[in-house]
C-alpha cells in the first residue's frame, strides 16, 4: 500500500504567479504544519508502486531473459537519491520517463518566472501537472536547495553521517532437487555427465550510500545457484563469483562528475552508449521514446554485462560546453575457438584463434561455463563533447567509442553473419542533437562504425493540444553497422540490419479516460537468424485506460505483431512466411481502503504461422495486498494458465523483494501462486520473505537439461534483509 499525499484540489493556473502561487504556498504551509520557508523539503515521500509503474511503461514482457532489473535501475537510483526539481535540467527531468516534454517545459518556465519550488504541492499550480502525475512523480523527486554546495562539510563526514544508506543481504533457492545437483553416474561409455559444481543457493550482498549531486559509494557481491563459493586465483574466483564497486563525486566546481569503478554511460539516443531504463516500444507511447543525455552514472546492478569498469569524468569547459572522457578495461565471457580452416563465407581476415561470440548470461556453474568465464579481454575508451546553452532548449554532442578485444571476434560461418562485426577493434563515432521549441521536441543521433556502416535515428514529439500528444520516429541501421554498447529503439535485439517508422499517439478525450496507441512498420534488408531472405513486418498496440477515481484504474490492451521467419521443412532454400502473434490484456487495479489493494489480470495470446492452425494461450491472475498494521505488508497472487505450446507462453510481472524483479515464463497447463511478506522490524531493519510455487497438470517433469525436476511442481524461496547503517 502507498501512503496517500493529501493534495488539495487546486486547479492549475497557466502563469503560475499571483493568486496561484500564494494559494500553493498557503496550502503547503497548512499541510506542513507551519513549516518555515527554508524547509522546502518536508513532505512525506510516498511508497513507490514499482509493479504498477512498470506495467504502465512496458507494453508486455516478451522474454524472461531480458535484463529487467537493469532496465528499471534508473528509477531505483532516483528512489534512493531523489531528483531535485529545483536544480534538474531538461535532460535529467526527461530521464525520469514520467513527464512529457510539455510538462518539463512548463516546470522550467515556472522556475524561471517564480524561482525555486517551495514544496511538492506547488506542482499543482503548473500547467499540465494533474494529481495522477504528481502521485507517480512524488517517490522519485525532492524539492531542495538550489545550491549543491550549501551544506557540505568534509567528505568523509558526509559519507559517515548520511542517512540514505542500506546494506542488503539476499538468499534464494529452488526447493526441489534438479538434475544438475544429483550425483553423477557414469554412462554406457564410462563418461561422467556434466553437473553443477556449486550449491543450489543463490546469495547477494549489496551496499550503497549516496546523496543527490554529492557522492555515491557502493559495492555488490553475488553467487548464482550452481556456482561455487571458492577462492582460486588461477580462475580469478575470490569467494563470490561476481563483484562490483564504485566511488563517485558530483558538482565539484567545473568537475561535474567523476566515477571510479563500475559505471554506465548514456549519450544521445543510445546508438553508441545506452544504459539505465530503456523501455522501447511500450504502452507509454510518448515520454519513453526520447532518450535523455544523462552522461556518466554509477553502476550498482548485479547484472554481469552492459557496464564499464575503470574511470569516467565530466568537466565543464564553459557553462554550456561539457567534456566527458572514459576508459574501461575488464574481462568478459566468450566462447573461444581455434581453426585453420578458411571458409568461403568469411572475409579476408580469418583467424586461427578467435572468439565466436559473447556470453551474457553471467552463469559459471559447469566446467564449460568456467572455461568461458572472463576468457576475453575488453578495453573501451572514448568521450563525448556536449553543448547545451543555459535555456536548455538545444543540445548538441559528438561521441566517440573505441573498443579493443584481446582476441578477434569471428562469428559462425552462416549467411546471416556475413556482415557481422569481425576483428579486434571497432571505432564508432556519432553526432547527436535535441531541440525543444514550444510544444515540439526534435531529437536524433547518427553514427558510423569502422566498417563504414551507418546508423541513424530521428524523432519528433509534439503536443497537438492540451489533450493530444503525438510522436514520430524513423530509424535505419545498416547491415554492417556495428555498436557493442548501443541499444537504441528497434525491433531487433541489436541495432543492425533494420529500418523502420514508428508513429505514436496519446489522447485524453474526457476526464479520467486515456487512449494510447502506436504503429511500427519495419523491414530487415539482409538475412537474420531464422530468416533466410530479407523480411518485413509490423507491430501495433492500442490501450484504453479509465481511472474511476484516484485509487482505481482499468485498462484494456491489444497488441498485434507480424514478423517473417523461415517455414518449417527440409527444402534447400528456406522461404520466410508471416508469423502473427496477437495478445490481449485486461487489467483492473483498485484500493477500496488505504490498507487493501486488489489487482485482476486476464491476458491471452493467439499465434499463427502462415496459414497454419491458430494456437492459443491464456492466463488469469488475482493479486491481493493488505497492510494489517504499519510495519507489516502482505502480498499474494493466484494464477491459472493454459497454453497450447511454448510459442503461446505467458509472461507476467510479479511483485518481489526490493531491488529484485520476477517475471517467470508459464506454458502448458497449471497454476502458480506466490506470497510476499515485508516486515519492518525497527527503524534500521526490514525483512522480506517470498515463496512461489508453480504446479503443472499432466507433466512428469519440470524444466529441461540440468534444471530438470522430477515431478510436476517447482517451488522457490527468497529472503532479504535491509540494514540501514
Amino acid at each position: 500500500m502507498m501512503p496517500r499525499l493529501n493534495f488539495t484540489g487546486l486547479r492549475p493556473i497557466a502563469n503560475g504567479r499571483g493568486v496561484a502561487r500564494a494559494a500553493a504556498l498557503l496550502t503547503a504551509g497548512l499541510l506542513l504544519a507551519g513549516s518555515a520557508r527554508a524547509q522546502v523539503q518536508d513532505y512525506p515521500r510516498p511508497r513507490p508502486d514499482l509493479d504498477k509503474l512498470i506495467q504502465e511503461l512496458f507494453a508486455e514482457p516478451e522474454s524472461d531473459q531480458v535484463p529487467y532489473e537493469d532496465l528499471y535501475e534508473n528509477l531505483l537510483q532516483f528512489l534512493q537519491t531523489p531528483l531535485n526539481l529545483n536544480t534538474a535540467n531538461r535532460e535529467e527531468l526527461g530521464s525520469l520517463l514520467l513527464l512529457s516534454q510539455t510538462q518539463i517545459t512548463a516546470l522550467l518556465e515556472h522556475r524561471q518566472l517564480n524561482g525555486p519550488l517551495l514544496a511538492l504541492y506547488e506542482l499543482q499550480t503548473i500547467r499540465g501537472f494533474d494529481v495522477r502525475t504528481i502521485y507517480r512523480l512524488a517517490p522519485f523527486v525532492t524539492v531542495g536547495t538550489t545550491d549543491p554546495n550549501a551544506a557540505r562539510g568534509p567528505l568523509w563526514q558526509r559519507i559517515w553521517q548520511e542517512d540514505n544508506n542500506a546494506l542488503f543481504l539476499r538468499y534464494e533457492r529452488v526447493l526441489q532437487q534438479r538434475t544438475g545437483y544429483t550425483p553423477a553416474v557414469p554412462n554406457s561409455n564410462g563418461d561422467l555427465p556434466t553437473r553443477y559444481l556449486g550449491s543450489p543457493d543463490k546469495m547477494l550482498v549489496r551496499f550503497r550510500t549516496s546523496h543527490a549531486r554529492d557522492f555515491s559509494v557502493g559495492f555488490a557481491a553475488e553467487k548464482d545457484a550452481g556456482e561455487q563459493f571458492t577462492w582460486d586465483a588461477k580462475t580469478r574466483r575470490y569467494g563470490f563469483d561476481y563483484y562490483s564497486a564504485h566511488f563517485a563525486l558530483f558538482d565539484r566546481g567545473r568537475l561535474k562528475s567523476v566515477v571510479i569503478g563500475d559505471y554506465q554511460l548514456q549519450f544521445g539516443q543510445g546508438l553508441l552508449l545506452s544504459s539505465g531504463l530503456q523501455v522501447g516500444k511500450g504502452a507509454e507511447t510518448i515520454t519513453t521514446l526520447r532518450r535523455s543525455n544523462v552522461g556518466v552514472r554509477p553502476y550498482s546492478s548485479v547484472l554481469e554485462t552492459a557496464f564499464f569498469r575503470g574511470a569516467a569524468a565530466t568537466v565543464a569547459i564553459t557553462p554550456a560546453l561539457k567534456l566527458t572522457g572514459f576508459a574501461s578495461r575488464k574481462r568478459i565471457d566468450a566462447t573461444l575457438r581455434t581453426s585453420d580452416v578458411v571458409d568461403s563465407l568469411r572475409q579476408a581476415d580469418d583467424f586461427n584463434e578467435f572468439a565466436s561470440g559473447f556470453i551474457i548470461t553471467g552463469f559459471h556453474r559447469t566446467p564449460t561455463e568456467l572455461q568461458n568465464r572472463q576468457s576475453l579481454g575488453e578495453t573501451v575508451t572514448g568521450g563525448d563533447l556536449s553543448f547545451a546553452p543555459g535555456n536548455g532548449r538545444l543540445n548538441l554532442g559528438l561521441t566517440a567509442v573505441n573498443t579493443l578485444l584481446s582476441r578477434p571476434l569471428q562469428k559462425r560461418a552462416e549467411p546471416y553473419n556475413l556482415y557481422e562485426f569481425s576483428g579486434r577493434q571497432n571505432l564508432a563515432t556519432s553526432l547527436h542533437y535535441g531541440y525543444g521549441w514550444r510544444n515540439l521536441s526534435l531529437f536524433g543521433e547518427t553514427a558510423r562504425s569502422s566498417s563504414g556502416g551507418l546508423g541513424t535515428i530521428n524523432g519528433l514529439l509534439a503536443s497537438l493540444g492540451p489533450t493530444v500528444d503525438a510522436s514520430v520516429l524513423y530509424r535505419r541501421y545498416d547491415r554492417n553497422f556495428h555498436t557493442l554498447y548501443g541499444n537504441a529503439l528497434g525491433e531487433n535485439t541489436r541495432n543492425i540490419n533494420e529500418s523502420g517508422l514508428y508513429l505514436g499517439l496519446k489522447v485524453r478525450p474526457i476526464a479520467r479516460w486515456e487512449l494510447s496507441a502506436y504503429y511500427d512498420q519495419f523491414r530487415f534488408p539482409w538475412l537474420r537468424f531464422q530468416a533466410g531472405a530479407p523480411t518485413k513486418g509490423y507491430d501495433w498496440l492500442v490501450r484504453v485506460s479509465f481511472a474511476p477515481n484516484k485509487t482505481s484504474q482499468l485498462y484494456a490492451q491489444i497488441r498485434t505483431r507480424l514478423k517473417e521467419y523461415d517455414a518449417d521443412g527440409t527444402r534447400p532454400m528456406p522461404e520466410p512466411v508471416p508469423v502473427l502473434r496477437r495478445s490481449l490484456l485486461l487489467f483492473y487495479d483498485t484500493s477500496p481502503t488505504q490498507n487493501l489493494s486488489l489487482r485482476t489480470r486476464v491476458q491471452g495470446v493467439h499465434y499463427r504461422e502462415n496459414d497454419g492452425p491458430q494456437r492459443t494461450g491464456y492466463l488469469l491472475a488475482q493479486d491481493v495486498t493488505v497492510q494489517p498494521w504499519p510495519r507489516l505488508r502482505l502480498t499474494a497472487r493466484y494464477a491459472l494458465f493454459d497454453t497450447d505450446d511454448y510459442d503461446t507462453r505467458q509472461y507476467v510481472y510479479e511483485q518481489d523483494v526490493l531491488y529484485a524483479f520476477s517475471i517467470p515464463v508459464l506454458y502448458g497447463r497449471g497454476t502458480r501462486y506466490y506470497a510476499l511478506a515485508e516486515y519492518k522490524i525497527n527503524r534500521r531493519l526490514t525483512l522480506w520473505l517470498r515463496f512461489a510455487n508453480t504446479r503443472y497438470r499432466n507433466q512428469k517433469t519440470v524444466g529441461s537439461g540440468l534444471d530438470e525436476i522430477q515431478g510436476s511442481e517447482r517451488s522457490d524461496v527468497k529472503a532479504q534483509l535491509r540494514v540501514a547503517l
